[in-house]
């Protein structure tokens, strides 16, 4: 049992989790569980102080966490995300509702015990948003955290529904209770745009139009775009939303205006993004084969994000604008990937 206060992270085994335990590990007085269905790599599992095997859906296993752990951080990853969402609409209502709820209630349950607020961290997504035609988004441009919330897709409603969720755990919990209750969990989101990895391979999801174009380019497989040239959505790279998450987590609350922060970084079309992978790869064969399906949900989300309330509240600034992710980090490390 560890009664010096801990991190947990849930769902810390995609790419976000990787990148948030090798950075809070570097502070040897932090500890650092995590929660997921699948096991941490072990180069990453040596550095947590202990790596659970379950579901947030499980809640059983919360209160034993909640009994063995004082935790004054929570890193919520664990999620359904949009593609598989969109098949199993039900599962993600569970999933990414239910289970978010479940651990919002284990973050209250722990500020109540330890008389210590717990900081949430949730990131949402530019699903949150939903535009009606593509005229409206082009003439929209850059869109605020509060306009457009009408999501197009499960995934979107799931995010959407668990920002406000988080609002109410940190403003309004149990408002009619005869004590104050609100105020336990200290709620923190990030709408992140499209997240770009060099790390991990795309596994097609919506926005997933850019790295498979590098990936395919890279093994000399040619590649048929399922998006229109003209399509723009904002991106930022892995390693600025990881950093984004800490930042937002180290900001003084006093500081913070907002409980939802919208972040971006660049916003390219397809076609843009097309013309760099070809200037790396000259022999690349990149066409289009457009997924009206697909490129509907692209169409609702909006071409830019207003990011304007992150800078100035907790000093976002991403280290990668368009160039440099390019072609410091995305074609180096998976042109290597493939090198033979």
């Amino acid at each position: 049992m560890l009664r010096t206060p801990v991190v947990l992270i849930t769902g810390a085994s995609g790419e976000i989790g990787h990148g948030l335990i090798t950075s809070l590990s570097a502070d040897r007085d932090r500890h650092i569980i995590t929660l997921d269905l699948k096991s941490l790599d072990p180069g990453l599992a040596k550095l947590v102080h202990e790596e659970i095997i379950g579901s947030i859906l499980d809640g059983n296993l919360l209160e034993r966490i909640l009994s063995e752990y004082e935790v004054d951080m929570v890193f919520h990853l664990a999620a359904l995300l949009s593609t598989r969402s969109e098949f199993t609409p039900m599962t993600a209502h569970q999933v990414n509702v239910e289970g978010t709820m479940n651990v919002l209630e284990f973050a209250q349950k722990q500020g109540e015990s330890h008389g210590r607020r717990v900081t949430f961290l949730y990131p949402s997504s530019i699903a949150a948003y939903g535009l009606p035609d593509v005229d409206t988004k082009a003439r929209v441009g850059k869109v605020t955290e509060n306009e457009w919330t009408k999501p197009t897709t499960m995934y979107g409603c799931n995010k959407l529904y668990c920002e406000h969720m988080g609002r109410y755990y940190a403003k309004r919990y149990k408002q009619l209770a005869a004590e104050p209750l609100a105020g336990k969990v200290d709620f923190r989101s990030l709408r992140f745009p499209g997240l770009i990895s060099a790390v991990t391979v795309p596994s097609g999801g919506t926005s997933d139009y850019a790295p498979e174009m590098i990936h395919a380019a890279a093994e000399g497989k040619p590649y048929a775009c399922f998006v229109r040239p003209d399509t723009r959505i904002p991106f930022m790279t892995m390693p600025d939303g990881v950093d984004a998450l800490l930042r937002l987590a180290a900001a003084p609350k006093a500081s913070l205006n907002h409980t939802v922060y919208n972040v971006g970084a660049f916003n390219p079309s397809a076609e843009e993004i097309r013309q760099i992978v070809l200037r790396a790869f000259p022999g690349a064969q990149i066409t289009y084969k457009v997924d009206e399906k697909r490129q509907g949900i692209v169409d609702a989300w909006p071409a830019d994000v207003d990011d304007s309330a992150a800078r100035n509240d907790w000093g976002y600034a991403p280290r990668y604008d368009l160039e440099r992710a390019f072609s410091e980090y995305l074609i180096p490390m998976i042109r290597e990937r493939y090198r033979t």
